[in-house]
């Protein structure tokens, strides 16, 4: 028997290597993760190595002779033939990485699938977990746990958390249409009150709906706290000015089609960030990844300090929130998993984050 060796950044890639030039009955020898220093020694590369076993094969003369054949496009075997290749394709489209480890490791992709981690961070965590089987012959969800965590805490590690920053004085909460804004600020500027014992007021510039000036007033009241509604920049000022006794001012913006950049144009040229102003952006877990990122997209030019996100309570797939805080950057001021003020809110940690992504979902 003959071997022949491959070499590929992740795992993955080194089957699909395999399978491409020898099908799936390639004989797999041996599989190591090998080390390739870089730069004198001061940068180290892992790679993963895969070793094939060739059987001898005898390959039969060329016949010399050729022989011209033709084919009638219009043959029901040629269309079959046609239909049969744009399958394949499309099967090599909708390539998972189920496909590219043993049987075993399946329901450890699939959780992380069900948990919509991104791919590009499915793959190093798979590629542990089949090292880790590699070495000690077997897996179970303890292990993988703990190889999951230590993955996700070094890429979060050096993001902030945790609550409003207690140096800023104007919090300037924004967010679509339907997240939770105004509830959300309630609940934070509840706990400023009760255990901080800080003076807060509220801005609102959410002037298209009556009934959120109304539900922030209602809030309002019961902390015995003051209300300014800016229909315009000049009024945001003149609110500032009033408000300045607080010790805390929360703005509550209006929701609306963030994704359209006017609505954002318009949002920056009612509001001023000051040296003691902060922004959070406030996006629902129930919500597309995709249409999420459209809207951090759209807020590029607005210095957001962290996300806080809402309906926590309301989904099972944790994975976005880790996908949206590695992919900008940006850590978590807090997460709601409730509508009651203020007990539904927490500030948020790394570990908090992963314990809601292992949350009740056995295997």
């Amino acid at each position: 028997m003959k071997m022949k060796k491959y070499i590929a950044d992740s795992m993955p890639e080194a089957m699909r290597k395999v399978r491409a030039e020898h099908g799936d009955d390639a004989v797999i020898l041996n599989t190591k993760v090998i080390t390739n220093k870089k730069f004198f020694g001061l940068l180290k590369q892992k790679q993963f190595e895969v070793v094939v076993g060739l059987d001898d094969v005898v390959v039969p003369k060329k016949n010399t002779r050729q022989t011209t054949i033709t084919v009638d496009p219009s043959t029901e075997a040629l269309k079959k033939e046609i239909a049969s290749l744009k399958a394949v394709m499309q099967n090599v489209e909708k390539y998972t990485k189920k496909s590219a480890y043993p049987d075993v490791l399946e329901p450890y992709i699939a959780y992380l699938q069900r948990q919509e981690l991104a791919e590009e961070l499915i793959t190093p965590i798979c590629d542990e977990l089949f090292v880790h089987m590699q070495k000690e012959g077997d897996v179970n969800f303890k292990q993988f746990e703990a190889i999951t965590r230590r993955f996700l805490t070094e890429k979060l590690q050096q993001l902030p958390f945790g609550g409003i920053d207690d140096t800023k004085r104007h919090i300037h909460v924004l967010g679509p249409t339907g997240v939770g804004k105004t509830t959300t600020i309630a609940k934070i500027a509840a706990r400023t009150v009760l255990e901080k014992k800080r003076k807060v007021g509220f801005i609102t510039t959410d002037t298209y709906r009556i009934a959120a000036i109304e539900q922030l007033k209602t809030y309002a009241g019961l902390l015995q706290s003051p209300v300014e509604v800016a229909y315009s920049a000049d009024d945001y000022q003149q609110a500032l000015k009033k408000l300045d006794v607080m010790d805390v001012i929360f703005v509550d913006t209006a929701g609306r089609n963030y994704k359209e950049a006017r609505y954002v144009d318009d949002l920056t040229k009612l509001i001023t960030f000051s040296d003691d102003a902060t922004a959070y952006l406030v996006l629902s877990t129930n919500a597309k990844e995709n249409d999420m990122i459209a809207i951090i997209d759209q807020f590029k030019e607005i210095p957001i300090e962290k996300f806080i996100f809402t309906k926590v309570d309301e989904t099972n797939s944790i994975g976005t929130m880790i996908n949206l805080m590695i992919k900008y950057n940006k850590g978590i001021a807090y997460y709601t998993n409730g509508q009651e003020v203020p007990e539904h809110i927490e500030e948020a940690t790394i570990e908090k984050i992963l314990q809601l992504f292992f949350k009740g979902e056995a295997l």
